[in-house]
């Protein structure tokens, strides 16, 4: 097929595609499509949303409200219609994700250099005083500085954290969640990160706490702990990598610890990760399904609690946009138009994916069964 002829057809078979999701093209619903360039329909036809995603990052299209377009086009699982136009892509996606150990030790430290380093200025505008990068709770909040306050006590309650424990944090991000620790509960806290920005700025602001921050990769963690966090970094570890990852755990726990594991859920098992947000937000992640988690659990740990709040992600990525697009004016000398569409893209998608509930927000509760302490479950 000639390039004239694909252009000619791509229209017409993108624009059948996407009524099943009840979005049109340069339509009157908020949630339309405004084509700029006929490249839009060519790109999303062959390369699926890789190309949906980077022809809005080009602005080849554009849409009013960006979110509820991403959650109807979710919602319907139009991808999946858009398998036999992207089958070359497809299958070798599918192929790199079985043959390849995408979170091994050489890849490791990617995901911090190419994500978390891009800048502390952005995460400081984005986020809450906390710097809480993962889904806050909603429940009796009003505001995103609440409700990540909220979640962050939440996961010291759910631990049962006591003056004196040694805790470690496996992805301590900005030191958000080991500095509300250590000041609230008397603990002491062993934080890794794969991100060199992320350690710099933790160190500072977790500074005079018995809080200490490792540039290092989780399996290469020794010792024994009373409670074991991690919270938005499962999404990093990698199918192949779950039975380490949980048996370095399970070492790592004394007998009567406890284990929380706060991660983002996908509503069933898959093979592939999302092909844009693999290249330019997360690379090598991959969400897990809760037929992947358990499978890897038997035998190591007894599920205590499993709380899912994931609709709670669609309003922290909101509120995170709302901070981020008010921060722009300061932030574009720095930063250039392209990357104030990706990210937006980026959030706006999250936030689809987690409103048409192919998205979900786990945190368990996990022990070992040589804990003789009755476990009461909180909210």
């Amino acid at each position: 097929m000639t390039s004239q002829s694909s252009g000619l057809i791509a229209p017409a078979i993108v624009a059948e595609i996407f009524a099943h999701a009840g979005v049109r093209f340069n339509g009157q619903q908020p949630w339309d499509i405004q084509v700029h360039d006929h490249e839009a329909y060519r790109q999303t036809l062959y390369k699926g949303s890789l190309g949906f995603g980077d022809a809005y990052v080009d602005g080849l299209w554009d849409s009013e409200r960006l979110d509820e377009t991403i959650e109807r086009l979710l919602s319907a699982e139009i991808e999946t219609r858009l398998i036999g136009w992207a089958k070359v892509r497809i299958i070798g996606e599918s192929l790199r994700h079985r043959l390849f150990n995408l979170q091994s030790f050489a890849r490791a430290f990617q995901v911090g250099e190419r994500h978390y380093d891009i800048g502390n200025d952005v995460f400081e505008a984005m986020l809450d005083s906390s710097m809480s990068y993962s889904c806050a709770y909603w429940a009796r909040a009003d505001d995103l500085e609440q409700a990540q306050h909220d979640k962050l006590d939440m996961i010291c309650r759910k631990l049962e954290m006591k003056p004196g424990e040694r805790v470690l944090e496996i992805g301590c991000g900005w030191g958000g969640l080991a500095r509300h620790a250590a000041a609230h509960y008397g603990v002491d806290v062993l934080g890794v990160t794969v991100s060199k920005e992320q350690k710099k700025l933790a160190e500072e602001r977790c500074a005079g706490l018995p809080v200490e921050i490792r540039l290092m990769d989780y399996r290469l963690l020794e010792g024994s702990y009373d409670k074991i966090i991690s919270v938005g970094m499962f999404e990093h570890v990698g199918p192949k990598n779950y039975p380490v990852y949980f048996q370095k755990a399970f070492e790592l726990l004394k007998d009567d610890g406890l284990f929380l594991l706060h991660t983002i859920g996908h509503h069933k098992t898959s093979i592939c990760t999302d092909p844009w947000i693999d290249r330019y937000i997360f690379p090598n992640g991959k969400v897990p399904s809760a037929a992947q988690i358990t499978r890897n659990l038997e035998r190591r740990f007894i599920i205590e609690d499993w709380h899912n709040f994931g609709q709670d992600y669609d309003r922290t990525l909101m509120a995170w946009w709302d901070n981020f697009n008010q921060a722009w004016p300061q932030l574009q000398g720095k930063y250039d138009q392209r990357f104030y569409r990706m990210w937006k893209y980026y959030l706006m998608c999250c936030a689809g994916y987690f409103r048409s509930r192919q998205g979900q927000l786990w945190q368990l509760v996990l022990s070992k069964r040589t804990r003789r302490t009755v476990y009461r479950s909180l909210r």
